[in-house]
């Protein structure tokens, strides 16, 4: 029987103190091992997900081949997005699994991690500009007092439904242009993706025709 080595990931000390996203990602993968029993070790990490240097990862992996198991990680993201990051951690030899992405090969996995490191590029391209674009127009930034309670939560609110938007259209498009460079049909793509768990952006199943978006968006946007 399979056996696993779990590997967490919080991006802040408060972060893993409270348990916060980390027991969303201990059910995660408890959902999908079913047994515990066969979770031979757990690693947890606390770091940002912009550096490489896992001590923790690192110990994960070694155990994980001291013991012949598979390492198992909740999300894609909580290991890096970093593509040679990824790339590297694929090499290594170890087995390893995402609990949310179980069908993921080699191509996936790779396209998966390149988008990753792409969307992290743009999204820093796009605050630095923003910031910018602010202070030419004389705008006081960090500080909290220049936000109403209000204001602060709605935009925190937006910007979590963004994320989680832009993360699933993200995934979605990856999986379309793997299966789509197999030679498979629009059609049989949006049954795919429908079987494997994936949702449009407003969280209905996926036609032909978003399929066939999703990729021309993708081909414009390189």
């Amino acid at each position: 029987m399979k056996k696993f080595v779990a590997y967490y990931r919080v991006s802040t000390i408060k972060q893993g103190q409270s348990g916060l996203g980390l027991e969303a990602q201990r059910a995660a993968v408890s959902q999908f091992v079913k047994d515990n029993m066969l979770i031979k070790g757990e690693f947890i990490e606390v770091e940002s997900g912009k550096r490489n240097d896992r001590i923790q990862l690192r110990e994960a992996i070694a155990f994980a081949k001291d013991k012949s198991a598979t390492l198992i990680i909740a999300k894609l993201d909580r290991l890096s997005r970093n593509a040679g990051f990824i790339f590297a951690l694929r090499d290594s030899g170890v087995d390893f699994i995402c609990a949310d992405m179980p069908d993921a090969n080699t191509l996936t996995v790779g396209i998966f991690a390149v988008l990753a490191q792409h969307e992290r590029e743009l999204i820093s391209q796009r605050t630095k500009a923003a910031l910018q674009a602010k202070k030419e127009k004389g705008f006081l930034l960090g500080k909290p007092e220049n936000l109403t309670r209000e204001a602060g939560e709605k935009g925190r609110a937006s910007y979590k439904k963004i994320a989680a938007e832009n993360e699933n259209n993200r995934r979605a498009t990856a999986l379309i242009l793997s299966l789509r460079a197999s030679g498979m049909k629009w059609l049989h793509i949006a049954n795919t993706l429908n079987q494997t768990g994936f949702k449009t952006s407003k969280g209905k199943p996926f036609q032909a025709v978003q399929v066939q978006r999703l990729y021309q968006r993708s081909l414009q946007s390189r």
